[in-house]
């Protein structure tokens, strides 16, 4: 038996590998450039072995939306476990997540993520339910006009942070922070 029978395998590692590697990829030379050749070639695993975990490209991509969701939902719950105010509660967390910049880990996985979104009409749809959900689920504390207002300004610096349009900086966005904040109370 060669030395791969014996070797320890881990799935999961090599599973988070992939995504990092795609991701990586889309950001370095473009969604175009994430294909399972050259995903399998950069994360040094085999064509089948990254088929194992991903039968296709949107399989992949499914996946990474899928990781980073998970990841999102459980910075949300702890964000909102620690917030002693219920009225907002879902939409404070949701701007502590992706307002500042160190909001949210695995933030270039969100950038990759976020240009899928906008070409993968399968991914959009997941997003949609994803956000239903919560929506649904925070109905009687974070539905004000307010609220909502709050939680589009925040998609809205997000992606003109994405797309790197001049970005709010130091006082500025500490100013913006607060408001938006304050609003998510009212």
């Amino acid at each position: 038996m060669s030395k791969a029978h014996h070797r320890k395998k881990h799935p999961e590692a090599v599973r988070q590998q992939l995504l990092e590697v795609a991701a990586r990829l889309s950001l370095e030379k473009g969604p175009g450039s994430v294909t399972l050749d050259a995903v399998s070639q950069a994360a040094g695993v085999s064509k089948g072995g990254l088929l194992h975990h991903f039968p296709n490209k949107l399989s992949l991509l499914d996946g990474l939306f899928s990781d980073l969701t998970e990841k999102l939902d459980r910075v949300l719950a702890e964000k909102m476990q620690s917030d002693p105010e219920p009225k907002g509660r879902f939409t404070r967390a949701y701007v502590a997540a992706f307002f500042v910049p160190e909001g949210m880990d695995d933030s270039e996985q969100w950038k990759v993520l976020t240009i899928a979104l906008i070409s993968e009409p399968h991914l959009r749809e997941r997003w949609r339910q994803w956000v239903e959900r919560h929506l649904a689920e925070n109905i009687g504390t974070d539905s004000s006009p307010d609220a909502v207002l709050v939680r589009y300004a925040v998609d809205g610096l997000w992606l003109a942070d994405l797309l790197g349009v001049p970005i709010l900086e130091g006082e500025t966005r500490t100013a913006m922070l607060g408001r938006l904040l304050a609003l998510s109370r009212s």
